[in-house]
């Protein structure tokens, strides 16, 4: 198998991964709760997408604790 004539050096290298960076997620308003989500997703606060529900979101009961 083939080896490189030459060591690379620390820059040629974290050049050649360039596209390995975190890219910053994108999120839109949901039109009807206002809740931020991911574009093209169903929104995980009301289950709507498109103006449509399509999930029924389960909702936690909060319990009162004694003190």
């Amino acid at each position: 198998m083939p080896n490189p004539k030459k060591q690379k050096t620390h820059a040629a290298t974290h050049k050649g991964r360039a596209h390995l960076a975190l890219k910053k997620i994108v999120l839109n308003k949901c039109p009807k709760c206002g809740s931020a989500k991911k574009p093209h997703t169903v929104c995980m606060f009301c289950g709507n997408y498109k103006g449509q529900a399509v999930v029924k979101v389960k909702t936690k009961k909060i319990t009162k604790t004694k003190k």
